[in-house]
């Protein structure tokens, strides 16, 4: 056997071998018995350079990270689904399927369809020539996405090469996403590195396919799933057949799918897998249904949003039975003080819930809930777990109604609830609870950005008395905090530093980082953009901070208030000691104001900067951003992976504009 011959062999082998593993979860050989054949197939194509291939194994994973994604416009957009959220949404969705193919007095025909499980990651496109994948694109605003090839090649589930040579081009879509075990670990490693986890492997996968670095894609072990074949010619034939064809083709098909005789078999199987979803590897939050027949699908057709011939169906947010052992209270950094739920352990959607969110008092009240009682709990959005109310017939016969406590849990203060307002508060602004909130939002992301502050290091620094107040972190010294629990000097030099960094955050993060009530970062950003400085702030009337777009009476008051405090001026007179920025860096300059009057709304990703630049670029200058569309919004910015708000602005007739016209509305004149 000639070197070449071996090469063409053992390039075979491997790919038969991925296809295995990273599809069929059925591994045939060990993975030393794996890495050896890639380690011979390196060394040969190391003596003979001029037989690398592209499509070859050893070529996932190589070449410098991108500068950039280049936008590709899609050879069929990448439409939306309507949803469905119950049987009858589905009966109502083949009703109308019936609607539409009986148009004009026909009779209906038989109409079957294809159920799939919806993976929760990200939509992209495939293409292949002749065999060989050229281009891998995500679905950006469905009509135009982000080339990210480079970041495709290194996923092992995405064939390099089909199994055939199919002549021409071939467009396939799916899903990226990130399976549960290295969803695991990469927040594993992420922690050991003090770097923030990931809060889902959706938002996971959508990070990683969004790095410039090709190597990084690699090592987070991201797989796929592909589910339709895309043509923009003549539509013929069954979507069964095209799901097996890819199978065929050695592409990775999500393997439960399943044709449908009729709508009550989708039903039945949307039931079935709501159970059974959290039995799988990898997320997934619905079922999405699908004409069958591909001419059918040409006769229904599609809106300016969704195709009339499939449909997504969201499995109903997963409940479960379990025993409210207390109702404890939390106290904010506002000191706002709010009941939660301790809970017998239960597991739910995949994790162990022993806390859930119970609102306030009156929804206590109102639901009839007592400690003691056995509950239904569930996960809204399968994310955050909630008491939905008491199970009556398991409540015990010396259940009591609760009542809110008269005096804060953590400093003994007595509580107060405003005659206009549902919460109680904890007005001692030297409360240990009130100071621990106080200090993680200052450190979070949106506000100063001081990474490695979090909880554990929190309570230290108050219960030993090395912080008293947000201006303490920038007095810190490195000896005493490396001698904190599981610090030591390397970590604690690193926190330093970002304190350090902080000093220049911007003067709108550091109003934010304060913590004044109803000062959210919109708030913040239009006040510092109004008033250009903490000192012309501090001095402004109530009536004059409501001359400010976006700042009403409530916001106005709260402000007023917080500044006429001795406490919060010396305070704010500390923070301009340890160097912070308390002014904007060009207040009042006429460029700034160029955008005044304008609503903007963000939706997708940008690549030259994050929402939160954005936005503060816009409020800099006079504009407001709104988080919804509607009639009065000027422009939409439309990022990667843009969604529903960008539909929403077509319908209605906004402007749109792509990263680039944006950058040039906000470039300094």
């Amino acid at each position: 056997m000639t070197d070449a011959e071996r090469i063409a062999q053992l390039r075979r082998l491997i790919r038969e071998h991925e296809d295995r593993y990273y599809v069929l979860a059925a591994p045939a050989i060990t993975d030393a018995e794996f890495d050896r054949l890639m380690a011979d197939l390196r060394d040969l194509e190391t003596r003979h350079p001029e037989l690398v291939t592209a499509d070859s194994p050893t070529q996932r994973v190589g070449g410098r990270p991108a500068e950039g994604f280049a936008a590709v416009e899609h050879l069929v957009p990448m439409l939306s689904l309507d949803n469905a959220y119950s049987d009858e949404d589905l009966r109502a969705f083949h009703d109308r399927v019936l609607r539409v193919l009986s148009a004009g007095g026909a009779p209906p025909p038989e109409v079957a369809y294809v159920a799939e499980l919806k993976i929760d990651g990200l939509s992209i496109a495939l293409t292949y020539e002749n065999g060989r994948l050229v281009r891998g694109v995500t679905r950006g605003d469905g009509v135009r996405g982000e080339d990210v090839t480079g970041n495709v090649r290194t996923i092992r589930a995405i064939p390099l090469r089909l199994k055939e040579d199919v002549p021409g081009r071939l467009e396939v879509r799916g899903e990226v996403y990130l399976p549960r075990a290295s969803f695991d670990r990469v927040n594993r490693e992420r922690e050991d590195a003090e770097e923030p986890a990931f809060a889902n492997p959706r938002n996971a996968a959508a990070g990683t396919m969004r790095s410039l670095d090709p190597a990084v894609v690699a090592r987070r072990g991201l797989s796929a799933f592909v589910y339709q074949v895309v043509s923009d010619g003549e539509e013929r034939g069954e979507h069964a057949a095209a799901m097996q064809r890819m199978r065929d083709l050695g592409l990775p098909v999500e393997p439960h799918w399943r044709r449908c005789a009729g709508i009550e078999a989708v039903v039945e199987y949307c039931r079935e897998w709501g159970d059974r979803r959290h039995t799988m590897g990898f997320d997934t939050d619905g079922v999405v249904i699908k004409v069958d027949n591909l001419a059918l699908r040409v006769q229904l057709g599609a809106t300016n949003k969704f195709p009339r011939w499939a449909a997504a169906y969201k499995f109903p947010a997963a409940r479960a039975t379990t025993r409210l052992k207390q109702i404890a209270v939390n106290v904010g950094r506002t000191g706002a003080v709010t009941p939660y739920a301790v809970l017998d352990p239960v597991f739910l959607s995949g994790s162990t819930i022993q806390m859930a969110t119970l609102h306030n008092e009156q929804e206590i009240a109102r639901r009839d809930i007592r400690p003691g009682d056995l509950v239904t709990i569930e996960k809204g959005g399968d994310v955050i777990p909630k008491v939905v109310g008491p199970v009556l017939d398991g409540r015990p016969a010396d259940a009591r109604p609760w009542e809110m406590p008269r005096e804060c849990p953590a400093c003994g203060s007595t509580l107060v609830r405003p005659d206009d307002e549902v919460v109680w508060r904890c007005l001692n602004a030297s409360c240990p609870a009130r100071l621990r909130r106080s200090l993680l939002h200052f450190a979070s992301r949106r506000a100063l950005n001081i990474e490695g502050l979090g909880e554990a290091l929190v309570d230290q620094l108050v219960e030993r008395g090395l912080v008293a107040d947000v201006a303490d972190l920038y007095a810190l010294q490195e000896d005493r905090v490396a001698a904190l629990e599981r610090m030591g000097q390397k970590s604690a030099r690193k926190l330093l530093d970002q304190i350090q960094r902080s000093r220049a955050a911007e003067f709108w993060r550091v109003l934010f980082g304060l913590g004044i009530r109803h000062v959210g970062e919109r708030v913040a950003q239009s006040l510092a953009a109004g008033f250009g400085s903490m000192d012309a702030l501090a001095a402004a009337p109530a009536e004059t901070m409501q001359a400010v777009r976006d700042i009403g009476p409530v916001a106005a008051a709260s402000v007023r208030e917080y500044f006429d405090e001795p406490h919060n001026l010396a305070l704010v007179g500390r923070l301009r000691s340890a160097g912070l920025q308390l002014e904007s860096s060009a207040p009042g300059a006429a460029a700034e104001q160029s955008l005044a009057g304008a609503t903007f709304v963000l939706t997708g990703t940008l690549a030259a900067m994050t929402r939160d630049q954005a936005a503060a670029a816009i409020a800099a200058r006079g504009g407001r951003v709104s988080a919804s569309v509607s009639k009065k919004t000027t422009y939409v910015v439309a990022g990667a992976e843009a969604g529903s708000k960008l539909a929403k602005a077509r319908d209605l007739g906004v402007t749109v504009i792509d990263e680039e016209a944006f950058s040039r509305l906000i470039m300094d004149r």
